[in-house]
């Protein structure tokens, strides 16, 4: 929820930066009463946005989430076209688009720590009971 927020007030902020006024193209939300969504607009200079959610597992106590899919797309002050996706879900947020930078590659585990966790993983910790 507030991924989207924070990109919207951004977007909202692009859009009031200019000096002139930027019309509302076209414009359509639906909000069900299973608290599912879907909003999409577009705007004259170009944005695009359209996004849609849903509750994951409803009324299962510790499974129940919120998943919220989306992209947007504008012209970028250099004239490039940019394209964003996300998700976001009881995992977390994850972004897509080409302008975005990579991340570089896992480092492999050094072997002193990789022994330390096979130890630990063929020896796990058993609590001792009521001991005085």
């Amino acid at each position: 929820m507030y991924v989207r927020a924070i990109f919207l007030l951004s977007l909202t902020g692009m859009v009031l930066a200019a000096d002139q006024q930027i019309p509302i193209i076209s414009q359509s939300q639906d909000i069900s009463p299973d608290g599912s969504f879907s909003t999409k607009w577009e705007t004259g200079n170009g944005i695009s946005v359209q996004e849609e959610g849903f509750l994951k597992n409803p009324g299962q106590k510790d499974a129940e989430a919120e998943e919220v899919r989306g992209s947007a797309s504008w012209t970028a002050p250099d004239g490039s076209k940019i394209n964003l996706g996300w998700l976001a879900n009881e995992n977390g947020a994850t972004f897509d688009g080409a302008h975005l930078p990579t991340p570089p590659p896992p480092q492999p585990i050094p072997p002193l720590i990789q022994r330390a966790l096979d130890w630990l993983a063929a020896h796990p910790y058993k609590e001792e009971k009521n001991r005085l």
